[in-house]
């Protein structure tokens, strides 16, 4: 699906009571008949959000385990309050596909105050986007939802050592408002494709999971990526990420991957 216009304007179309049909901008890059994660990522933070947790806190910690693959069809989100509190909250949301479970994310959000004469961070920012190479991800990976990030920009620093930026026209949700954050989580899991430890023509490395830590929420439309990518001797691997957007770095991701070799 390379041609924009006949991608579609979202990644998710509400059914209602909870429910999401995934369109074909949704597909994977190990199998495109398959949902790539990373909306399904951003869709479980809205949920989130449009049940009204944590409201007048900040999410600060998302952690999902993905249980498996989901087709390209209708997922349905169940939410609950998992610690309730006026400063501290813990919240899960847990999406399935014909009754089995798909993916948990269970976020903690913290109370929110005016620390901004204490705001610091060591971690280098990134290169702006605009002086990195345009970089086109269809080369390495196919699916629907690679074809929805055509202004990316890359830089290979090294075996597993990569930087790049990404953005996209096409809507989490069609017809809702979706706030910077939902937005931006659904491109995270983006991170695993871009360091290139591993030849995916010849590896398979899918993550199990994801964990997303941060100090700030993302500002604008682009999400930066400042990749490493390790895999140890035993068929498991690490990526990390230092999350940012155009204002500097704001988080951390860290994925574990299951490393399988593909049969010929």
């Amino acid at each position: 699906m390379t041609d924009p216009s006949t991608t579609p304007p979202a990644y998710f179309v509400p059914s209602g009571n909870g429910r999401y049909r995934a369109t074909e901008a949704t597909g994977g890059a190990w199998n495109p008949t398959e949902q790539h994660i990373a909306p399904t990522l951003g869709l479980l933070v809205h949920a989130l959000e449009q049940a009204g947790y944590a409201r007048g806190l900040t999410l600060s910690r998302l952690s999902y385990d993905i249980y498996g693959v989901v087709p390209i069809a209708e997922v349905e989100i169940t939410t609950q309050v998992l610690r309730p509190g006026r400063t501290i909250e813990l919240s899960e949301a847990t999406l399935s596909h014909a009754g089995r479970t798909v993916a948990v994310l269970r976020a903690w959000a913290l109370a929110a105050s005016d620390t901004a004469d204490l705001e610091t961070s060591k971690l280098p920012a990134m290169p702006a986007p605009e002086t990195m190479q345009l970089w086109n991800p269809q080369h390495s990976w196919p699916g629907g939802f690679i074809a929805t990030l055509p202004d990316s920009r890359h830089r290979q620093l090294g075996p597993g050592r990569a930087q790049a930026w990404a953005r996209t026209s096409v809507d989490l949700v069609q017809g809702q408002q979706v706030s910077a954050l939902a937005s931006y989580i659904g491109l995270v899991d983006v991170s695993n494709g871009v360091a290139a430890a591993m030849d995916p023509r010849q590896v398979a490395y899918p993550n199990v999971d994801s964990t997303v830590s941060l100090f700030r929420h993302p500002r604008g439309e682009w999400i930066g990526l400042d990749v490493t990518q390790s895999a140890g001797a035993g068929g498991v691997g690490l990526t990390q990420t230092v999350l940012h957007d155009e204002h500097g770095p704001l988080g951390t991701l860290t994925q574990t991957l299951t490393i399988r070799r593909i049969k010929g």
